[in-house]
């Protein structure tokens, strides 16, 4: 096997998992994997895919915690964000751009990873859980990152696990399904692409089944540090992706 097209499939194999598990980070762990090999048009692309992918698995064997006043904000946000993303993208120094939200994630989480009894943010509002939705929308345009800042605002707000689960699954799926299409729509998506396409979306199946199964049985804490942890390893996979391009 072509070592791009097994790169491809175990980023697919381990993203799918994450993303059964936690609800997210399908493309934070799969670019992870396909920055060292793949195109950047073409990891965006296939991040945008195997997360819808794997939403649409996730939707249909997780539904728990659905409140609609909670998610409406965040989707309204992420919409609006999405074209603004897939504008940026061909403009964007992609290794900058990771290497910013690497710094973040790598330096916020792990805070509240060890400070337990940080306060909830209570204010702001729907226009905060917006805002949070719309820069997740702009990431998720960009190469398929929409859900980390959501899900790291979700913390925030210190959302029952089952509420952050629903809020990011469906946000996800909502402006993953609106960024495909944009892609489709504008070209980013060609045909040479579609081989690979059918690569990733069976190798997403059975790992995103596995982890949506996990995810039943793990308590409010361990997913919070589930949560925390994975965003920590993101940020960390980010940077070692970007900076010695950067430093270059």
């Amino acid at each position: 096997m072509d070592m791009t097209v097994l790169v491809i499939v175990l980023g697919a194999v381990v993203a799918g998992f994450v993303q059964g598990l936690s609800g997210f980070a399908f493309g934070l762990v799969a670019m992870s994997f396909w920055a060292w090999v793949v195109d950047p048009k073409l990891a965006a692309a296939l991040a945008v895919f195997g997360a819808l992918t794997g939403q649409v698995i996730a939707a249909v064997t997780v539904r728990r915690g659905l409140n609609m006043q909670t998610l409406l904000p965040f989707i309204a946000g992420g919409l609006a964000g999405v074209p603004i993303g897939v504008y940026v993208l061909p403009h964007l120094n992609i290794d900058l751009f990771k290497a910013c939200l690497g710094t973040l994630l790598v330096v916020w989480c792990p805070v509240m990873l060890v400070a337990h009894r940080l306060p909830r943010i209570r204010a702001g509002g729907r226009a905060a859980d917006g805002m949070a939705g719309i820069i997740g929308g702009i990431m998720g345009g960009i190469g398929g990152f929409a859900g980390a800042i959501p899900t790291l605002w979700c913390t925030l707000r210190g959302m029952e696990k089952d509420t952050q689960r629903s809020v990011i699954q469906n946000f996800n799926l909502a402006t993953l399904s609106v960024t495909m299409a944009t892609y489709l729509f504008t070209g980013v998506i060609n045909r040479d692409m579609l081989p690979m396409f059918a690569i990733v979306a069976p190798a997403i199946l059975i790992p995103s089944l596995l982890g949506a199964r996990l995810y039943i049985g793990i308590s409010e804490a361990n997913f919070r540090k589930l949560v925390l942890s994975l965003l920590t390893a993101s940020g960390i996979a980010l940077l070692a992706s970007s900076l010695p391009k950067l430093l270059a």
